[in-house]
């Protein structure tokens, strides 16, 4: 009988297969080529595999990769450029002017430099909203992480493909190009209710139902948004795309800070997933989301980071942290948003809404090799009574030291394997002397 092929066992003190599920202790994982093969005690494992290599720490605790399901990654390059205004100002009077002047150069290494920041606090998959998305493809490839990507769409010309008609056909190509990419998965990406017509957002709608891809758009992020499209259409955003017939399974809403008690329930009863960014809805002043109740009513709720420029990090740790802290203030109540579901948040539940129940998020046979390895040998993290709670509430990306993407070490020792880091600074450092003279 030929032995199974394994590549690599990776091993901790402890093991946290899924959010909310049992702990192991004195357990490993055997991985083989893109996914895991086995998740059984390290000695059985050891007899079982021979001579096979081995990353780990005596100290370290094993857990899925965290998913951040919102961001903009090239946005780096704006990291700090305008803080503390209001969102449309903010969007109108810096971050649209300096996106005119964007190139694909810029979007390839900005989106490098979010994707070292976010390996580094623990991240291993990201969905991205920006222009130029092939560029941000190429970086994720070349650094070897995973990504569900989409080109933003506009009634606007888009300094990336130019009149609004051409955008459509750009995402179909990529949809084409890249279906069997084992990084890259391909998004439709409308960017808001107030920035696209209804027949861009039903003719992007039917392209994602053609080639059965994830639908994401910005919605109801503040109150000015709501009020324009309320004085535009005579309704919410919510319920104008509920009319144009858009609220399904496949569609992921970033945001939904301004949303009613019914459009929950109606988020709930068509399966409509939702990606709560606390951070960026603090800084930009956009309001509490309504999350407790959401996560109450059955909608599957993810969290994001948003883009750099309006966070200002890209650490998931944080954003758990911040989720959590939020619904408690927000609402006056200590029990809301508990540590094991804010750690759903950010694994098992943006599994769901792209598709991937099972495969992502989780550490079990037959799931993808995404694995992170954090040592929890630390002050900050002395003593532990629980392991969700010390992860939602006392650790920092800092404490991520290996990390696996796709069964391959993308980080050992918190060094990122293949990838210049100074280079990647220096060309954004460059980068940003040139925006900076833009105002």
């Amino acid at each position: 009988m030929v032995a199974e092929k394994v590549d690599l066992i990776v091993f901790g003190e402890k093991i946290l297969p899924a959010a909310g599920g049992e702990i192991l202790s004195g357990h490993g994982v055997a991985v083989a080529g893109a996914r895991i093969r086995a998740v059984a005690p390290l000695v059985e494992l050891r007899q079982r595999y021979p001579g096979v290599a081995e990353l780990g720490l005596d100290r370290g605790l094993l857990m899925p990769g965290l998913i951040n399901m919102h961001t903009h990654a090239p946005m780096s390059c704006y990291r700090g450029l305008a803080d503390d205004l209001p969102l449309m100002r903010w969007l109108e009077d810096y971050i649209f002017p300096a996106e005119a002047e964007l190139t694909p150069e810029v979007v390839y290494w900005g989106a490098k430099l979010s994707m070292l920041e976010m390996i580094r606090s623990g991240t291993t998959s990201f969905c991205d909203m920006y222009l130029f998305s092939r560029e941000v493809a190429r970086a994720a490839v070349d650094v070897g992480m995973r990504g569900w990507l989409g080109e933003v769409l506009y009634d606007f010309p888009s300094p990336c493909y130019g009149p609004p008609e051409e955008g459509l056909k750009l995402v179909r190509a990529m949809a084409v190009e890249m279906a069997d990419d084992p990084l890259i998965n391909i998004v439709v990406e409308p960017h808001a209710v107030y920035t696209c017509s209804p027949g861009l957002l039903v003719a992007s709608h039917d392209l994602a139902r053609e080639f059965d891809l994830p639908w994401i758009i910005h919605l109801a992020e503040n109150r000015e948004e709501t009020k324009t499209v309320n004085g535009r259409y005579g309704k919410s955003p919510a319920v104008h795309l509920a009319g144009l017939g858009l609220l399904d399974n496949r569609t992921i809403a970033a945001h939904c800070v301004t949303i009613s008690a019914a459009e929950i329930a109606l988020f709930a009863e068509t399966g409509v997933n939702v990606v709560h960014c606390p951070e960026s809805n603090m800084k930009l002043a956009s309001g509490v989301a309504p999350v407790a109740a959401m996560v109450a009513a059955g909608v599957n709720v993810s969290l994001g980071t948003d883009g750099s420029a309006s966070n200002n990090d890209l650490d998931m740790f944080g954003e758990m942290a911040s989720a959590a802290l939020l619904q408690k203030v927000g609402r006056l109540d200590p029990t809301l948003l508990p540590s094991r579901t804010a750690l759903a948040m950010a694994t098992v539940n943006p599994a769901a809404a792209l598709g991937l129940a099972g495969k992502l998020g989780v550490i079990a046979p037959g799931a993808l090799a995404d694995i992170i390895v954090l040592d929890m040998n630390a002050p900050h993290l002395t003593p532990m009574y629980d392991v969700a709670s010390h992860l939602v509430y006392a650790v920092r990306g800092g404490d991520v030291i290996h990390s696996l993407i796709g069964g391959r070490v993308v980080m050992r020792d918190r060094r990122i394997i293949g990838v210049d880091e100074a280079e990647v600074m220096a060309r954004v450092n460059g980068f940003a002397r040139d925006i900076a003279a833009l105002f």
